[in-house]
């Protein structure tokens, strides 16, 4: 290595250590924060989804803040609605629990037995004579009292040892109500969160116009169009995921409803939008979506046949809907390729669990959105691309 390439490779590290740092400390917001930051990105997006409601209403003469009143309050009853519609289901699939226990006992001594006879007949077959009857178990020694005698006369004379002083290890434990008050502490912390979104929703629905002002008074000249383009581009982006993605859950909850209903599947109107809503999870929704019905079916199918049925069938309607549909309703605004999706999963599910694999794909593409805008951005743009 020449002496004028040691100061450049120097100059290089040195201005890669702020960005570094800078990227460290920025995984580290989002993990340390990600209660707040989930809540704030979640408003952000159902305030997206809204604003086209919000414009139609406003085509009807009503004030900005009238109008995202009524849809803030149309989209909570539809949730309220939805949510006393699940739990009708589940309270009726409470009473049934005891079928359902009977049944999963049924099956695992069912499994258990079959192993035990498959163990057995391994052993019959691999293990060779000789070692069978060595290891089979010697024959009941003779009870009568004449034979006990002479048993209890060959027998040696134990030596008792000196008794051993007892010694406890008493092993410290987190006390029950430390794990009931940590639990109870995460539960309401997200509870509380969730009581903002609607709030939060509601005032980004309805100070948007003064929002994008005093978002777009922040940079000068050409820099304006660009933060405009990017803003457009988030919003439609994620409206678009979203809405596509609803429109593909509905569509394969009301197929599967009706499929599981000729099956005669108990509780078709909840396994149904279970299992088609669990269908959009990428990468795991497959095995998850097909569950649903697998549980349900245990008190009414006994054999396997039925099982592979249903498991066939549901995996049809996972694959048709994500190779057909998919594309057409969510992935021509996306355009992410399979490698970035599958990092950012990666990525976004290790920093913020279950929930950032609901997120990961809608945050991965607004950042995609901002690169594709902004100059100086858009070779990133073009990498996490298609």
């Amino acid at each position: 290595m020449s002496a004028a390439t040691r100061p450049e490779i120097g100059e290089k590290v040195r201005t890669a250590a702020p960005s570094l740092v800078a990227l460290a400390a920025l995984i580290a917001i989002l993990y340390f924060g990600r209660v707040f930051i989930i809540t704030l990105t979640a408003a952000v997006i159902a305030s997206f989804m809204l604003e086209p409601l919000v414009g139609l209403a406003m085509r009807l003469k009503m004030p900005r803040g009238l109008a995202s009143f009524v849809v803030c309050s149309f989209a909570l009853l539809t949730l309220y609605l939805a949510g006393v519609g699940v739990y009708t289901q589940v309270s009726d699939l409470m009473d049934e629990l005891p079928a359902y226990s009977d049944r999963i006992n049924e099956l695992i001594d069912g499994v258990s037995l079959q192993m035990e006879e498959m163990d057995r007949t391994a052993y019959r077959i691999l293990v060779p004579k000789r070692i069978q009857e060595r290891d089979r178990p010697p024959a009941p020694a003779p009870t009568t009292p004449e034979a006990r005698r002479k048993r209890q006369s060959a027998l040696p004379v134990p030596l008792v040892p000196p008794p051993i002083p007892e010694v406890r290890i008493r092993t410290e434990r987190q006390p029950l109500i430390n794990y009931i008050y940590d639990y109870v502490n995460r539960v309401y912390s997200a509870l509380l969160m969730a009581s903002f979104v609607p709030f939060l929703v509601y005032f980004m629905l309805s100070w948007q116009d003064h929002l994008r002002r005093a978002y777009l008074h922040l940079f000068q000249g050409q820099e304006r169009m660009m933060a405009a383009k990017a803003w457009e581009g988030i919003a439609s982006m994620a409206r678009a995921f979203v809405v596509g993605n609803f429109i593909l859950g509905l569509l394969l909850a009301a197929v599967s409803s009706l499929f599981f209903w000729l099956m005669k599947l108990p509780y078709p109107l909840l396994i149904g939008p279970i299992s088609g809503f669990l269908s959009l999870i990428p990468y795991i929704g497959l095995p998850l979506s097909i569950l649903p019905p697998l549980v349900a079916a245990l008190p009414i199918y006994k054999g396997p046949t039925m099982y592979l049925i249903l498991g066939t069938t549901v995996a049809f309607f996972h694959l048709l809907a994500l190779n057909l549909l998919y594309p057409k309703l969510v992935g021509s605004r996306v355009h992410l390729n399979p490698l970035v999706v599958t990092v950012a999963l990666m990525f976004w599910g290790a920093i913020w669990g279950g929930l950032g694999l609901v997120l990961a794909i809608p945050l991965t593409a607004g950042i995609k959105a901002v690169c594709d805008t902004v100059s100086g951005l858009e070779p990133y743009g073009r990498l996490l691309g298609d």
